[in-house]
């Protein structure tokens, strides 16, 4: 098995791909290890999860996405780069965790690295980590959070139906949650840290939302906390005073975020601030290690709104520039 390439690519997602689309362009040995399935992170959205963009700003190497509606589904978007993964042939290992990147001495003019992951070794002379930001979430910090009964991840509104549920969270994953399970029977409680649903809910969805808390179809509690979790009830802190519901699932749609440590680890730089953003060349997104590039949402740091696969897909082309150039004068 070869174990040498000139890039790893860690990170099997929208970018991550467009980056080996990006090699394979340039005529550059690269691999991409994935630690789960092909797009990881969007195979763990909501079954019934349609996207904020258009099919075609989802696109990757040049490669129509062609969808039945202009805003495509998260299945369809599963397919689509599947069918990209497939006739491009690109050379990934899923379900293989980089676990650590070690830095070698120089090798005539360009720098190794040692790549250890949950299978194996890798040496390569660039490392392109395009990790995203879905695998950590934001935790509650409250009594009950580890039972079985809560979860940062929703799926599928079948599994809630005719059951008492507290969705937490006024963004797209909480509303789009609330909705799904009111609509599939549960009785649906949400509790919202703020006054009102979120700004950046989809536009044709805020609407609905609204509607149904209005009508009362949906119970919600604003400037509230969820405050302590129990088997078979919650306790809500709202502007009313303490509220305790019966309740038999909790959906902690908090958000989540990258995975910095690793970024830490590893050597790159990140700002002093809250926002902890890596420190890019802008031109190249080389980080402060010569050799080492970030791509995708990974760039934004904790600010994991600024970045998307729309205005993402181009720091593969920034990249490999760079890439090309080093490679030539070496």
């Amino acid at each position: 098995m070869q174990s040498h390439f000139s890039v790893i690519i860690v990170g099997g997602g929208p970018i991550g791909l467009a980056c080996a689309l990006e090699a394979q362009k340039n005529n550059i040995s690269y691999l991409v290890l994935e630690k789960g399935c092909l797009v990881n992170s969007l195979y763990h959205y909501p079954v019934n999860m349609t996207f904020f963009s258009t099919s075609d700003r989802l696109e990757i190497g040049n490669v129509p996405f062609v969808s039945n509606n202009a805003k495509p589904t998260r299945n369809e978007s599963l397919e689509y780069y599947r069918r990209v993964t497939k006739n491009f042939d690109v050379n990934i290992h899923l379900f293989e965790e980089v676990l650590q990147v070690n830095r070698s001495q120089m090798t005539g003019n360009e720098r190794q690295f040692h790549i250890q992951t949950s299978k194996g070794t890798y040496i390569c002379n660039h490392v392109i980590i395009a990790t995203g930001f879905y695998d950590i979430p934001y935790l509650l910090h409250i009594p009950g959070e580890e039972l079985p009964k809560v979860t940062h991840y929703y799926s599928d509104p079948h599994f809630y139906a005719f059951q008492d549920v507290v969705v937490v969270g006024a963004m797209n994953s909480a509303v789009d949650a609330a909705l799904e399970t009111f609509r599939k029977g549960a009785r649906v409680t949400m509790v919202v840290k703020g006054d009102a649903i979120g700004s950046r809910v989809k536009y044709w969805v805020k609407p609905d939302i609204e509607n149904r808390i209005k009508e009362g179809s949906i119970k919600a509690y604003f400037n509230a906390s969820l405050k302590t979790i129990r088997e078979r009830e919650v306790d809500i802190d709202t502007a009313d005073g303490p509220v305790t519901l019966k309740n038999d699932w909790v959906i902690a749609a908090t958000g989540y975020q990258p995975n910095l440590d690793f970024l830490e680890k590893t050597g790159i730089e990140l700002s002093k601030d809250e926002v902890r953003c890596p420190v890019l060349n802008p031109g190249t997104n080389e980080t402060n290690i010569p050799g080492i590039y970030l791509a995708g949402v990974i760039c934004g740091g904790m600010n994991t709104h600024r970045l998307f696969i729309e205005n993402s897909r181009e720091h593969a082309v920034m990249i490999f520039n760079d890439i090309r150039q080093k490679t030539q004068h070496a």
